[in-house]
């Protein structure tokens, strides 16, 4: 309980709205290694625990919310999370996505991740967009027309990889919100991924939410919502 209240200090002192349900049974330990090339091994001890739709949150404000990045594991919630405007997925939920029915607008993993690469046809019911990071290489996104390839910024590793795939993913939903075309919300996602790997330390990192480019305004149509998990 102790590490579930400094994230929960942590994430107060943010501007985003933390909506909490507490467990009685513990969360995961994890022991994250860095090697010398940047890379990173993590080794979980324990179930990760994740929100469900049973649980006493307002699931209501799904559906008022640009966009939704589900991390979850529970397929009745990640059907209300489809009320969202954008749903984007990580590429683990396949059993999830299988179960759920649902199409989201994007699924985002890393072609280096057995547990997350795939193609859009090993979905049940297949993605608008799915986008596959490939490091230094930058990545594809995968949809109905054809495969389109986005560049990496950055060729070498100088901190660590950890944080990257998820700040790149956050990005890539933020974009997506904002109301660019898939690729070019990659493309822009991409700088955000190679940002974190020139530091150890991914949060002090990470690059403002408009850059780079010129800075994009949320569309009206809805009040604007962060990702959320």
């Amino acid at each position: 309980m102790t590490m579930a209240r400094a994230s929960s200090s942590a994430l107060a002192a943010t501007p985003a709205a933390i909506h909490v349900v507490r467990r009685a049974q513990p969360h995961t330990r994890d022991v994250v290694m860095i090697g010398p090339d940047g890379e990173r091994t993590i080794v979980v001890v324990g179930e990760p625990l994740h929100p469900r739709a049973d649980d006493p949150l307002p699931w209501q404000l799904l559906g008022e919310l640009d966009a939704v990045f589900f991390t979850a594991q529970d397929p009745a919630l990640l059907a209300r999370a489809r009320g969202a405007r954008v749903l984007v997925v990580t590429a683990r939920r396949r059993a999830c996505l299988a179960a759920a029915g649902v199409a989201p607008d994007a699924i985002v993993g890393s072609r280096a991740d057995p547990r997350e690469r795939a193609a859009r046809a090993d979905f049940a019911v297949p993605p608008a967009a799915l986008v596959m990071t490939e490091g230094a290489l930058g990545g594809a996104v995968e949809t109905a027309g054809g495969v389109a390839r986005f560049a990496s910024p950055r060729a070498a590793v100088t901190g660590g990889t950890y944080g990257a795939g998820d700040s790149f993913a956050g990005a890539l939903t933020y974009y997506l919100a904002a109301g660019l075309e898939v690729s070019e919300a990659a493309a822009r996602a991409a700088h955000h991924g190679a940002a974190v790997v020139g530091s150890f330390d991914p949060i002090a990192a990470q690059l403002p939410l408009t850059a780079p480019g010129p800075e994009l305004a949320l569309p009206a149509s809805r009040p604007g919502g962060a990702p959320c998990s």
